[in-house]
C-alpha cells in the first residue's frame, strides 16, 4: 500500500501506537469531509448498546448504533448506500453518501426498503481541525487507506481492524493478534 493524504471516502486506520487510547484504539475511520480547514469522519467498528428504536421512538427499527467519535455524541448522524431513498444526501465517494432528509429515510425504514447492510448510524463523529490530522498520521497515530470494501457496513466489526493489519503487512501482521488489553500478553 502507498502512502495515502486523507481524503473523502478514505479510511483512517489507528496505529498500534495508540493501543493504550480509549478514544481510538483498533479503530477504522470513514473520511466523510475533507478539507484544508477540517476533518470530519465516523468510527465504523464502534457498535453501541443501541438500536435506532432506543434513540427515535416513531422508527421501529433495531440497527445498530455506533459510536462515531468523540465530537457532538449526543447527535446522530448516518451514512448510507441508498441515495434514491434519502434525497439531499452528500456524495462521499464510491457509492457511499452522508446525512439526507430524515423524513425520506424514515419512511424507506418504516417500508422496509433499507438493509442494515445499506446504511450505518452513528452518535457523534471525529473531527480534526486545520494541519491536526495531518499532525497524527505524521506521529504514527493513523495511517490512510483507500476504501477497498465491497460494502463498508458489511464489514465484521470485531475483525476489521485485524484484517486491515494483515494487509498492510510487514510489521502491522504481528499486531493483528496482539489482546485488546495489550498488558495481558
Amino acid at each position: 500500500m502507498s502512502i495515502l493524504e486523507p481524503n473523502k471516502g478514505n479510511l483512517l486506520i489507528a496505529e498500534p501506537s495508540i493501543l493504550n487510547d480509549s478514544t481510538f484504539s483498533r479503530s477504522i475511520i470513514l473520511v466523510t469531509e475533507y478539507t484544508e480547514n477540517n476533518t470530519v469522519g465516523f468510527i465504523l467498528n464502534r457498535p453501541l448498546d443501541y438500536v435506532l428504536s432506543d434513540l427515535v421512538t416513531d422508527i421501529n427499527c433495531d440497527f445498530p448504533i455506533y459510536e462515531g467519535g468523540p465530537v457532538e455524541q449526543d447527535n446522530l448522524y448516518f451514512v448510507h448506500r441508498v441515495p434514491k431513498l434519502i434525497p439531499e444526501s452528500i456524495k462521499i465517494s464510491n457509492g457511499i453518501f452522508w446525512g439526507g432528509n430524515f423524513e425520506s429515510l424514515k419512511r424507506a425504514l418504516q417500508t422496509n426498503q433499507i438493509k442494515k447492510s445499506d446504511i450505518r448510524f452513528f452518535l457523534g463523529y471525529s473531527g480534526w481541525g486545520k494541519d491536526q490530522l495531518k499532525e497524527e498520521i505524521n506521529s504514527k497515530s493513523w495511517f490512510v487507506t483507500e476504501n477497498n470494501a465491497k460494502n463498508i457496513f458489511s464489514e465484521e466489526n470485531d475483525t476489521f481492524w485485524r484484517n486491515k493489519m494483515v494487509e498492510k503487512g510487514g510489521n502491522y501482521k504481528l499486531w493483528a493478534n496482539a489482546p485488546k488489553d495489550i498488558s495481558l500478553n
